[in-house]
């Protein structure tokens, strides 16, 4: 269900209708756009917390967007700036599927969302406390937002019960299927990229090659298991019938998303299937 609804969030991201949005309330360039809405939800965060929650941008990075863009948009600006950007994204990808397909993927949508378990989960609960908004699309991605969060919060217990930390997760990423390209803008030194390598052929992960071992293999899967079984609930609680017709309701404006979602993105998005 994951890759029926990140499509739908990730417009956020790459949508230049929602890079305006961002650019309206003065928020200019790329990042300060991205940290201020991620972190508008938890109120005007400084970036320590930020630092955790996010995972894995370097923490040099981070203190160079938090505290400073809340002196251009407040977090509720910010809050409105990407919930306008990403439905005026979302009516331009879906403006052929029916008002009543559209309700009905929302209402579904937002019944798995509200099913999910937010305990120990910081970024999918402030999401999930946001007001519902009135109309569909509005709906929808405030619904489909709150979903990744909460995977997202579960992936990294994940990681953390793993012992990986942020750059050992991307090194490994970069050796299994994602170019070094898309996740160098996370602010890490070359020396840090080097030194997780490294941290990850002692463990067994990475040969001397550079290439994923086995037991790599095994371990990270593992992880994504562990994320998997995290994210279970509300799928759990909406049932197989309704999960599947929610999924086919989705498929379309999935697909369509995907048209502005980079190939070499740094979400590591699977394409759907055709």
């Amino acid at each position: 269900m994951w890759t029926y609804f990140e499509p739908v969030h990730a417009v956020t991201y790459f949508h230049p209708r929602a890079r305006a949005a961002y650019e309206a309330v003065g928020l200019r360039g790329y990042w300060r756009g991205y940290f201020a809405g991620r972190t508008a939800p938890l109120g005007a965060a400084e970036a320590p917390p930020v630092i955790a929650a996010f995972f894995s941008f370097a923490p040099p990075m981070v203190s160079r967007a938090l505290p400073a863009i809340w002196q251009l948009a407040a977090p509720q600006e910010a809050l409105r700036a990407r919930l306008t950007g990403a439905v005026q994204a979302l009516a331009e990808l879906t403006y052929e599927l029916p008002e009543g397909h559209l309700a009905e993927a929302a209402d579904l949508l937002e019944r798995a969302a509200s099913a999910a378990q937010t305990a120990g989960r910081v970024l999918g609960a402030a999401n999930a406390a946001l007001p519902v908004g009135e109309y569909p699309l509005a709906r929808l991605w405030q619904a489909a937002t709150t979903l990744r969060e909460l995977r997202g919060d579960g992936h990294i217990a994940a990681l953390v019960a793993a012992g990986l930390d942020p750059v050992e997760t991307l090194a490994w990423r970069v050796a299994v299927d994602m170019s070094a390209q898309s996740l160098l803008g996370r602010g890490w030194s070359e020396e840090q990229w080097r030194a997780a390598r490294e941290r990850l052929t002692r463990r067994g992960w990475l040969a001397g090659d550079g290439t994923p071992t086995e037991a790599g293999r095994a371990g990270f899967q593992a992880i994504e298991d562990a994320t998997d079984r995290a994210a279970g609930h509300p799928w759990r609680a909406l049932g197989p019938d309704d999960t599947g017709r929610l999924r086919d309701l989705l498929e379309p404006m999935a697909r369509a998303c995907h048209g502005v979602i980079p190939p070499d993105s740094p979400i590591g998005l699977p394409a759907l299937a055709a």
